[in-house]
């Protein structure tokens, strides 16, 4: 096997492309390239295929020739390039080291380099020409499908590749090989439009849970059953838990004694321990999940069975104790562990009830605080709301109308919010306040629609201090949230 030297015009391989030499230099070799373009290039980056002459790399046109009857004389040995274009074509020249090297590359019935080549023996031909057939039929069975989904259509078969969609839709990876392919954005929105387009994914499927690494499971912690303890017993008073329909969770019920205002809320403390594995859980979660589908709770169902108000016949309760004034105003508050009996109703069967004394007490209660709170600046905005919930697969979208038994409701927990506040401020305990600044622009000059939400644009983003703030839009000078423990973990 006699390697061929390198000469003026001979054929080079330069990166597996061929190549002829110009000119040798002491260090360089000057060579011509595909396209015309010359290069000056070291010696080992250059192996020669051909000493020549070549005249023009255009010559290396593609030949015919006995390429199985070669591979079957030299089945299982090694050769060179010239004895394989010999063998091949007859004759050893540019044209024919070419076409041979370009069979070598190929690598089905030989492999090597030039002047070492092995020839594959026959399983080894057999085995790679089932690979590369096995290629066939994936790259087949991959154009078949683009082709299919282009067009907004998906078998069942296809889920090997649309997967990786889900995965994008989820967050759960950065891209995928199809939506490049269609050249669709590669962004978990995308992805979740594409999937729901082709019919691969409902309507119910809910992505954004899971794309923001939230929990679709409640936690399972076991947790001890509440002591007892020194509790004081109020359950002689009306205490009333008004919610929406169809709420499981109550947290917190009302109460008049003497003129005094109760607000009863889920002794939460009685069962989550600080530091204890169910605390830890629903620190980590932060608040209930509520999407259209359902709620996925921060605390163990266990606690809202024991916890929340109205569930049992008598219920542990952290009671808070407002004696106002004739105008609304909070003089004094007492906290203290109780045991409350609750009744549980809706806001309109207490909107039907208010002209009864406890709810015509509560609603004067109510009106009180409002009007404090708008003579210190409050900022009202009467928007409509709604209640939107997936029932039996179909989304379900109620307005919920102004009541005045929600106003009752309202006011009520942003008196205990400001109270519990002011106790922690003279107290002494530190806490997570709630706070807003004030627009620049505070005057509403009408109160259409329209006006009201670009009214609400401008509107500052709450926020969470650890020092005492007002409250701009519900005109406190400090307020804390404290009346949802069982959704809300700082409560």
């Amino acid at each position: 096997m006699a390697t061929p030297l390198l000469y003026r015009k001979s054929l080079v391989l330069y990166k597996n492309h061929p190549a002829r030499v110009l000119r040798i230099d002491p260090k360089k070799v000057a060579i011509e390239i595909e396209g015309g373009k010359t290069l000056s290039v070291r010696f080992k980056d250059v192996v020669p295929l051909h000493p020549g002459p070549l005249g023009d790399l255009a010559d290396l046109q593609p030949r015919e020739g006995e390429l199985l009857t070669a591979w079957e004389l030299l089945s299982g040995e090694t050769t060179d390039i010239s004895e394989l274009a010999e063998l091949i074509f007859g004759e050893y020249t540019p044209s024919t080291a070419w076409a041979s090297w370009q069979l070598v590359k190929d690598g089905l019935y030989f492999k090597g380099e030039p002047q070492n080549i092995s020839v594959r023996t026959k399983e080894e031909v057999d085995r790679e020409k089932e690979i590369r057939d096995q290629k066939i039929a994936v790259e087949q069975a991959w154009q078949a499908f683009i082709t299919r989904v282009d067009r907004g259509k998906h078998l069942e078969a296809d889920a090997v590749y649309l997967e990786e969609v889900a995965k994008l839709a989820l967050g759960e990876r950065d891209g995928s090989r199809v939506l490049k392919t269609l050249k669709l954005t590669e962004s978990p929105e995308r992805a979740h439009a594409f999937l729901l387009a082709i019919g691969y994914w409902d309507p119910q499927v809910n992505p954004y849970p899971i794309r923001s690494r939230l929990s679709t499971v409640s936690p399972q912690t076991s947790m001890s059953l509440p002591a007892d303890g020194d509790r004081r017993d109020l359950t002689h008073l009306v205490s009333l838990a008004i919610d929406d329909e169809g709420s499981s969770d109550p947290d917190d019920a009302l109460s008049i004694e003497d003129g005094r205002l109760w607000v009863h809320i889920a002794d939460v403390a009685a069962m989550v321990h600080p530091n204890s594995p169910a605390d830890l859980e629903a620190r980590a979660r932060g608040a209930n999940l509520y999407l259209p589908e359902g709620t996925v709770t921060m605390l163990p169902l266990q606690a809202t069975q024991s916890l929340a108000l109205g569930l049992s016949d008598i219920s542990p309760a952290l009671s808070f104790g407002l004696d106002l004034s004739d105008t609304g105003e909070i003089l004094e508050l007492e906290i203290v562990p109780s045991w409350v009996r609750v009744t549980r109703l809706t806001y309109d069967e207490a909107e039907s009830r208010l002209s009864e004394p406890v709810f015509r007490k509560l609603y004067e209660y109510a009106i009180f605080s409002r009007e404090r709170r708008i003579e210190n600046g409050a900022i009202e905005l009467s928007l409509p709301e709604a209640r939107i919930r997936v029932v039996d697969g179909k989304v379900d979208i109620r307005p919920l109308p102004p009541l005045q038994s929600r106003e009752l409701v309202q006011e009520a927990m942003l008196m205990i919010g400001e109270a519990v506040a002011r106790y922690a401020i003279d107290h002494e305990i530190p806490l997570p306040f709630t706070s807003q600044e004030r627009p620049e622009s505070v005057e509403l000059v009408s109160k259409t629609l329209s006006k009201m939400f670009a009214f609400r644009n401008l509107l500052r983003p709450s926020r969470k201090t650890s020092h005492p703030s007002p409250h701009g839009g519900l005109g406190l000078d400090v307020y804390t949230q404290a009346t949802s423990p069982l959704r809300r973990y700082l409560d």
